[in-house]
């Protein structure tokens, strides 16, 4: 084995002479939303407020996108709009150009979700019936306003990831023959998996490629409408045994299937599905929420299996709630917490709703729901006879999905104190650096990036995304092995239990070596 030394960085081209940050910002009070602002010098001189350090040489996860939850509803409210309006809406909401905050990873239910205006699935039945050869499945059974929705999406932009996740299975395939909770029966497995298939298919049959589905929505959440219970044990098994070979007999092998799709409390969940060896080989990654838990769970089921994805995938706002709260918790835990901890997609929960204001001012009732369904989950957007209106959740996803595009990947970036932050290197070579400020007082700091400094400040709660331009130095992509024989991205800012020391060996840029026996490390450019 080469000589070892402590893994260094040197020799990368300097910053231009005239180098700028781009500044976007979202103040607590809302004076400016998602506001450009004056852009920032980078120079020589340094003082004693607390200093960011970016390093793009040390890279992490690659980032599939940002976005929302495409429910039944939202689509209904959005397709409902006069033609004009909506062709801008979604130019602004897909594309990143311009005053467009580019959204490039949706969410959609298979069947209903709480936030269609009934429940249903694709093979609704008289009771006592069964439709086992699924000769009644039916693509327009509800919702009739996604598909031409999502048709018109893409045809803005073809690049946009989809994951699809059903809230429940036919009741006729189900324990209490219902919408509401009850599990799926046994005999019903290979029926069901064949369910997922068609639906696959059609949507393909549509233009709407599906990226990725996951194979219940909060599993163990009986109380939704709809919902259905899927232990661990039952969800592995559907995996290994009907779901994964079905998707591969048809064809269909490449669509990403992620496991779990609910709480950051419950880690044995997916860690028990992905303890199956075989329902493991035939899933991508876990997908998970924030109702409960700490969103670290993330980062302790992708120690225990480094090969799987983490993906966000849910995470509502209450109508009525304080945007200064809801800005700061979901840019802390959902946005950077998330990524910080592993995740390479952020969704944010409905895309929109319209209010129905009670003769309460504290009740706020958003809808469409089904009869048992969020009555108070407030949309990205608010739709409204009298405009179209941007709520918290739709500039946490911006200060994201504009710069941060499909194919980036998080780098380096220290964590000061009451300065949560992530950064980013992009495709097109910028670096991406999103901040927020976690107390209540002005917080000055410094960007650090290749020896330069550039001084900025943020007003308490607020958040500012900074952009400039990288010259391009080397990426290094590194994880090793732990005496445990399980891999561990490197990251400096890890702590010593996870990985007591680094080394690398002394090899070219653009070549692959060995890492600690068999973790292979790669240098070349990013």
């Amino acid at each position: 084995m080469p000589d070892e030394t402590h893994a260094s960085i040197q020799d990368f081209p300097p910053l231009p002479e005239r180098c700028e940050v781009g500044v976007w910002l979202t103040a607590a009070d809302q004076s400016a939303l998602f506001l450009q602002q004056a852009p920032i010098p980078f120079g020589d001189a340094t003082n004693a407020h607390p200093h960011i350090k970016v390093d793009a040489a040390w890279s992490y996860q690659s980032m599939d996108g940002f976005g929302f939850a495409l429910t039944g509803g939202s689509a209904c409210l959005i397709n409902r709009l006069p033609l004009p309006d909506k062709e801008a809406l979604l130019k602004q909401l897909f594309l990143p150009d311009g005053d467009g905050i580019g959204t490039s990873y949706l969410r959609i239910s298979i069947g209903a979700s709480d936030l269609s205006d009934r429940s249903f699935s694709y093979d609704d039945l008289p009771p006592g019936n069964m439709d086992t050869e699924l000769a009644r499945f039916d693509m327009a059974a509800g919702d009739d306003d996604v598909i031409p929705l999502l048709q018109a999406i893409l045809a803005l932009n073809p690049d946009i990831n989809i994951i699809a996740s059903p809230w429940s299975a036919p009741p006729w395939m189900k324990t209490n023959h219902g919408f509401v909770g009850g599990e799926l029966k046994p005999e019903f497995y290979p029926v069901y998996a064949r369910y997922f298939v068609k639906y696959l298919q059609s949507m393909n049959a549509q233009g709407i490629p599906i990226h990725a589905i996951s194979p219940q929505n909060e599993p163990l959440h009986p109380g939704n409408e709809p919902s259905m219970v899927m232990e661990a044990g039952e969800q592995a098994d559907f995996i290994k045994n009907h779901l994964g070979p079905a998707l591969r007999d048809a064809g269909l092998g490449a669509v990403e299937l992620f496991c779990w799709d609910h709480n950051c409390d419950r880690k044995d969940y997916p860690l028990a599905v992905l303890a199956d060896p075989q329902a493991r080989s035939f899933i991508s990654g876990v997908a998970w929420h924030l109702y409960a838990g700490d969103i670290s769970a993330l980062a302790e089921v992708q120690t225990a299996y480094p090969e799987m994805k983490m993906y966000f995938t849910e995470q509502w706002v209450e109508a009525g709630g304080r945007f200064a709260d809801d800005l700061r918790w979901h840019l802390k835990h959902v946005m950077i917490g998330s990524i910080r901890n592993g995740s390479s997609a952020v969704l944010e929960w409905n895309l929109a709703s319209k209010a129905h204001h009670d003769p309460n001012p504290d009740v706020r009732h958003q809808g469409p729901h089904t009869p048992g369904g969020c009555h108070n989950c407030l949309g990205a957007l608010s739709i409204a006879d009298d405009g179209i209106g941007r709520n918290v959740a739709y500039y946490v996803i911006a200060h994201a999905a504009k710069f941060v595009r499909p194919g980036s990947r998080r780098v380096f970036s220290n964590v000061p104190d009451a300065l949560p932050n992530v950064a980013f290197k992009t495709p097109g070579g910028n670096i991406v650096l999103i901040v927020l400020n976690d107390s209540r007082e002005v917080q000055p700091f410094n960007i650090q990036f290749d020896g330069k400094f550039a001084a900025t400040a943020l007003e308490g709660g607020a958040v500012g995304t900074y952009v400039w331009p990288s010259v391009g130095p080397n990426i290094i992509e590194l994880s090793c092995h732990t005496g445990r024989d399980r891999r561990h991205p490197v990251d400096r800012d890890m702590t010593p239990q996870f990985i007591p020391s680094v080394w690398i060996p002394a090899i070219p840029a653009g070549t692959t070596n060995q890492c600690l026996n068999s973790t292979t490390l790669s240098v070349g450019p990013a």
